[in-house]
């Protein structure tokens, strides 16, 4: 029986966005204030996922071993360096967060079954890289504030609350949202990303956040006028909103991740590829309780 198991490791580094071959104004332009000299640095969380047979033991790897592979191939390296420099990889093309998975990822399979590499900047923005050529997923997380009421308008008071209980309340009710984007796209062989983040983030706000923060979203969001917001239909409704932002940037809108609270989410996937068996297909929607 195949299993998946996954081993944590971190490290602290500083890495510059900055190619030579642009002007100080046009670095700025493009990277901001990731060009500054002499850099910045992240506490990176890596999480690096391993597939294989159960032996008899009852153990895909002994994680004793994958723990010193990771330590010799990858931590021992990066840790309190100076990304740009350290291998010879980054030279060419940048140490963005994507990028750096991506190579990580080849540094680890000589030794261990990679399946996935998942490498935290930090808490808000995270990349994904699966083994296939230069394509990575990068991950951006905000939040946004709103109210709503769970009432189907052709049906009765008494059949609301029948379906929606308490959330059918006349006057609705509040959640902190939490937001997680994820696109899709070809890491560019010299800057490193898949897609500009500085647009990335600016066309979230500009489409999702600003709109929908601090409102009353059955009032104030036209489409919830007819729609019952709950977070399956508002995670679809945001996917709707930017998707074609998100490829006008030059990447795919791949999953919409909204949490409504500690113990509800949902999960949009917008792509129409065949997704692995913990996916659906094609702006479906998964639902954890």
């Amino acid at each position: 029986m195949q299993c998946i198991v996954n081993r944590r490791a971190q490290f602290s580094a500083s890495h510059r966005y900055w190619l030579p071959e642009l002007s100080d104004a046009e670095n700025i332009k493009k990277f901001g204030a990731c060009s500054q000299f002499p850099g910045h640095g992240h506490n990176y969380v890596l999480f690096v996922s391993l597939i294989g047979e159960l032996d008899k033991y009852g153990m895909v790897l002994n994680l004793s071993d994958v723990k010193q592979v990771i330590k010799r191939e990858v931590t021992s390296q990066l840790d309190f360096s100076y990304l740009n420099d350290v291998w010879s990889e980054f030279q060419q093309t940048l140490p963005t967060t994507e990028n750096i998975a991506r190579v990580i990822w080849y540094k680890l399979a000589p030794y261990l079954p990679v399946a996935r590499v998942q490498l935290f900047e930090h808490p808000e923005l995270w990349a994904d890289y699966l083994g296939n050529a230069m394509e990575a997923y990068l991950t951006l997380s905000t939040h946004f504030s709103a109210a709503h009421r769970l009432a189907h308008p052709d049906i009765s008071n008494e059949a609301n609350f029948e379906i929606y209980g308490k959330c059918a309340r006349p006057n609705g009710h509040g959640h902190n949202y939490h937001l997680e984007v994820t696109v899709v796209g070809e890491i560019n062989p010299r800057t490193g990303m898949i897609v500009d983040l500085v647009r990335l983030n600016q066309a979230i706000e500009d489409y999702v956040i600003e709109p929908f923060d601090h409102t009353f979203l059955n009032k104030d969001i036209p489409y919830f006028a007819e729609v019952v917001p709950t977070a399956e239909n508002i995670a679809l409704h945001i996917s709707h909103l930017l998707r074609s932002p998100i490829q006008e940037l030059g990447a795919k809108l791949y999953k919409v991740k909204l949490i409504e609270s500690p113990n509800n989410s949902c999960e949009i996937y917008c792509t129409d590829s065949e997704l692995n068996a913990n996916t659906v297909q094609n702006s479906s929607v998964l639902v954890r309780v």
